[in-house]
């Protein structure tokens, strides 16, 4: 027996790999080069969960209930993939073929499974303040990477979409905090930009 649930757990830890590699849609589509991978994603949004203190986390958040909803909250996409709303893939079949990778993900691994699959409808349901924190890190992760992109390629506003679909979709007074000091460092650079433009 033991054999076996070694076995299954091997075949899950090289399912979730797999995320290490794969790119993150988003920015496949829009051209950009070496770019991120879902697990790079998901690792950054851990990280953030450690930035909760007891000065920016009045309502006292799970930060390791955060952490784990982070960890798991793409995991799906080892088997799906990284559905966008561009790949033409229906809200509901996304969920719906996102939820059965899932399940698959946790018969491998038993309880632990069962764990991460109940994690992973909490995010996608937002039916915890850690759940909506998460999605919050969710959002704020990908306009970083995209103005770290437009830094990058020396771009002002070249990922203007990713801003607009995120604006005002921000609930945490201290995600709020970061998001406002982001446009200020993005609107200086496109400043700066724009000057060095004009002179050259």
């Amino acid at each position: 027996m033991a054999l076996v649930e070694h076995s299954k757990i091997l075949e899950f830890l090289e399912l979730v790999g797999r995320l290490k590699h794969i790119k993150r849609t988003g920015w496949v589509i829009c051209d950009i080069n070496d770019c991120e991978t879902i697990a790079g994603h998901m690792y950054r949004m851990g990280l953030m969960t450690f930035l909760l203190t007891d000065e920016n986390n009045p309502t006292k958040l799970d930060r390791f209930r955060c952490l784990q909803i982070a960890l798991v909250h793409d995991l799906a996409e080892c088997i799906v993939g990284d559905l966008t709303p561009h790949c033409g893939v229906p809200p509901d079949e996304k969920h719906r073929r996102e939820a059965e990778a899932m399940k698959k993900i946790a018969e491998l691994t038993g309880i632990a499974g069962d764990k991460m699959f109940d994690l992973y409808m909490e995010y996608e349901n937002q039916s915890s303040p850690e759940a909506k924190f998460a999605k919050d890190l969710d959002r704020y992760d990908m306009i970083l990477q995209a103005f770290e992109y437009e830094k990058r390629e020396n771009s002002p506003k070249l990922l203007e979409e990713f801003f607009t679909g995120t604006y005002g979709k921000f609930d945490h007074p201290f995600i709020q905090d970061l998001v406002k000091e982001l446009y200020r460092q993005r609107e200086e650079f496109e400043k700066k930009t724009l000057v060095q433009t004009s002179s050259a």
